[in-house]
């Protein structure tokens, strides 16, 4: 399989053997796609109609909050409230059933810009992604030297490859999931179980021992949620 515009970025992340290989997919498009939405983009005609409507999620609205450019997301935020008003609580028909605002309201509620084109993004690599470990040793390899697999990604890792990957495959691949993710998880829960027995008035003293477990809260809640 030659590199080309798809294998080459699922490549350069999987050669860093740092945390979850899935999240550092994720996030990559996650950072690409709020510059993207806070640069030019913003002016587009085009965009702007998919942003008026589906607005954005807590996270990637602070996400969008932290860049410099606040005019661009103030800029979006007026149209996306003026897309509500308009189009939700100031349309009137006497067709309109009792709860059609509310439905709409949680049609908002519920959806995001940048989440939506990071699973279109994310369900394309990983479809790649497949396709190179039936069809490279090299990436496979690769695959197998990874630090860890998060729970979740584990988990959709597992069903697109019962729906993408050749079944010759699928079997060493799961197998190779399940391991990144289980030696990752039973050190995880030693660090966190020593944490805990660190608050053991036995274990305190200048001296005391922490070893991996002072941030192992943080990486039980990203092994745990992606985040």
């Amino acid at each position: 399989m030659r590199e080309s515009i798809l294998t080459i970025p699922v490549s350069e992340i999987f050669e860093l053997k740092c945390g979850c290989p899935v999240c550092r997919l994720r996030d990559t498009l996650e950072q690409r796609t709020i510059e993207y939405i806070m640069g030019a983009a913003m002016m587009e005609p085009d965009v702007r109609i998919e942003t008026n409507k589906q607005g954005f999620c807590k996270t990637h609205f602070e996400q969008m909050r932290a860049c410099k450019n606040r005019l661009s997301l103030a800029l979006m935020l007026q149209t996306h409230l003026q897309n509500i008003q308009k189009n939700i609580f100031d349309r009137k028909s006497i067709f309109e059933g009792k709860t059609a605002k509310q439905k709409k309201v949680s049609a908002v509620n519920n959806d995001c810009f940048v989440c939506n084109k990071i699973d279109w993004g994310m369900s394309r690599i990983l479809v790649t992604l497949c396709e190179m470990y039936v069809q490279q040793r090299e990436f496979r390899e690769l695959f197998e030297e990874q630090e860890m697999l998060c729970l979740p990604h584990y988990d959709l890792l597992v069903a697109v490859s019962a729906e993408q990957m050749d079944k010759k495959y699928q079997k060493q691949f799961i197998d190779a999931c399940g391991r990144l993710t289980k030696k990752y998880l039973d050190e995880l829960e030693k660090d966190v179980s020593h944490y805990c027995k660190m608050y053991d008035y036995r274990n305190t003293g200048a001296n005391a021992d922490w070893g991996n477990s002072k941030d192992s809260i943080e990486r039980a809640i990203k092994f745990l949620t992606t985040r």
